[in-house]
């Protein structure tokens, strides 16, 4: 009886969701250096507290896009190291600034190496996914990122930006559907970006 009872208490401590362990800076930064284009739906909750959805199109190095749904319809395009705004409800010209600074230029860059100094100022696990909280360490002015993953096999599920004004947009993903073919006009910054 009491092999019975032990084997039972084996068990019972050994789930797979108990398996779960955080992933190091390294195993993240090679999931993140192996993709090359990526799809996925989006939630956005924006710093007011509304909610945005729409599709992200990723093309690593430099390049992200996010489509917004109706009734918003916004563009954002990050490419040619440039990151593009388009607001359909406003009358102004589409916003432009440097890619580099936004936090969304950690996740972009040619090699993503969360192991540099003063990169990562966050590092920890819920029981089910590893947070990273990365900055630019020469700028940390321009804000930061706090990336959410899952193990086994690791995926990128959600992300927060902190902005350089103490602002904050979250990005939750719909599943991420990687290696697809994406055209090079998805990501052009240099006009207002077509739907």
């Amino acid at each position: 009886m009491k092999q019975i009872a032990y084997a039972i208490a084996l068990t019972l401590c050994s789930p797979a969701a108990w398996a779960a362990e955080k992933l190091s800076l390294n195993e993240v930064s090679q999931y993140l250096n192996g993709i090359s284009t990526a799809t996925a739906p989006f939630s956005q909750i924006n710093d007011d507290g509304s909610l945005s959805t729409g599709k992200l199109y990723m093309h690593r190095p430099g390049r992200m896009r996010f489509e917004y749904d109706p009734p918003n319809k916004g563009v954002v395009v990050a490419g040619a190291g440039a990151v593009l705004i388009q607001d359909p409800k406003s009358n102004q010209p589409p916003e432009t600034y440097p890619l580099k600074r936004t936090p969304l230029s950690l996740i972009l860059a040619r090699n993503v190496n969360l192991g540099r100094a003063n990169m990562v100022v966050g590092h920890s696990f819920d029981g089910t996914s590893t947070i990273i909280r990365a900055q630019d360490p020469k700028n940390p002015e321009y804000g930061s990122i706090e990336m959410m993953f899952t193990g086994d096999p690791v995926e990128l599920r959600k992300w927060v930006i902190h902005d350089g004004s103490g602002g904050r947009t979250t990005v939750i993903l719909g599943g991420l559907k990687t290696g697809v073919k994406l055209p090079s006009k998805l990501f052009n910054t240099s006009s207002a970006p077509s739907r």
